[in-house]
């Protein structure tokens, strides 16, 4: 079967990260990226749903980034197997080798298994997955402790709106969007949209307790995201998944206490961790996967 390299994980876990790693490791135009994001598929919102940069792509070409225009409506998971099934094939076709990466856990299911069945749900605990897939897969699954994940997701809600997601779901939100489909549901336009409606021309008091409201319930609902592609996460490895566990715990622990420009703290300890507990291994079942005949 044709090899497929799948990057996995809990929202905020590193998989851009990753699979940018992984393309500088090996010689040049070995990988191509496919994202699997629901969210990134769409145009806008860039900040907010935390594509990465051009620069990033640059590095490592990137298919179904950004590319649909979410007032179409949502992509579905049988529309999601076609697309990327063609991505696939013509990733393969020019020799190259394709990464899927993201959290959408379903998207993931859709596209690899062998038979799929758009009208079953497998994550719903009726219905287990199949096993059976149709490309030969290396899964890096990368995991967090939840308890060390949370706090690292919260203070990157708090980055990413002092980074332009606030100035992004205000113009969004300007747009009077009534269609609910696509970006429109995106983490964090729906819990900014009472800030918009009813506080942005409030005196700076109670606009700042909105505002702060608005946070909290961002944050909260990308920890609950977490827990729920954790458990669909969960049942691909009770079906049968190959998932190589790569644990970013310690890195992730480090990451919240230094800093890379902090050298005489050691600053380059979480980069460290990262390279050693995650990048490393993860290159070490690669070149395995690729050499297997």
């Amino acid at each position: 079967m044709e090899k497929l390299i799948v990057v996995m994980g809990a929202t905020g876990t590193g998989k851009s990260r990753l699979s940018i790693n992984l393309a500088a490791r090996f010689p040049p135009d070995t990988f191509e990226v496919i994202n699997a994001d629901k969210m990134q598929l769409y145009k806008g919102l860039d900040v907010t749903t935390n594509k990465v940069t051009d620069a990033e792509r640059r590095l490592v070409p990137h298919h179904l980034l950004g590319d649909l225009d979410s007032r179409h409506g949502d992509v579905s998971s049988a529309e999601f197997r076609r697309l990327a099934a063609h991505v696939v094939s013509d990733v393969l076709s020019r020799g190259k080798v394709p990464v899927l990466v993201g959290g959408s856990n379903s998207f993931i299911h859709a596209l690899l298994v062998d038979r799929f069945e758009p009208d079953v749900d497998v994550f719903d605990g009726e219905v287990a997955a199949s096993s059976e897939l149709r490309y030969d897969c290396c899964f890096l699954w990368l995991d967090v402790a939840f308890q060390t994940l949370a706090p690292y997701l919260s203070r990157r809600v708090e980055e990413m709106l002092d980074s332009g997601m606030f100035r992004e779901l205000a113009e969004f939100h300007g747009q009077n969007r009534a269609v609910q489909t696509g970006l429109s549901k995106s983490i964090g336009v729906a819990e900014f949209s009472r800030y918009f409606k009813e506080y942005a021309a409030e005196e700076e008091e109670v606009r700042r307790g909105a505002y702060k409201e608005a946070v909290r319930n961002t944050q909260k609902n990308t920890w609950q995201m977490a827990k729920r592609q954790m458990g669909k996460i969960g049942r691909l490895r009770k079906a049968g998944w190959d998932l190589k566990r790569l644990d970013a715990t310690e890195a992730f622990k480090a990451m919240g206490t230094t800093s890379d420009d902090d050298e005489d703290s050691g600053g380059k300890r979480w980069s460290e961790i990262w390279e050693e507990e995650v990048v490393g291994p993860s290159v070490k079942i690669v070149k395995r996967f690729l050499e297997e005949e």
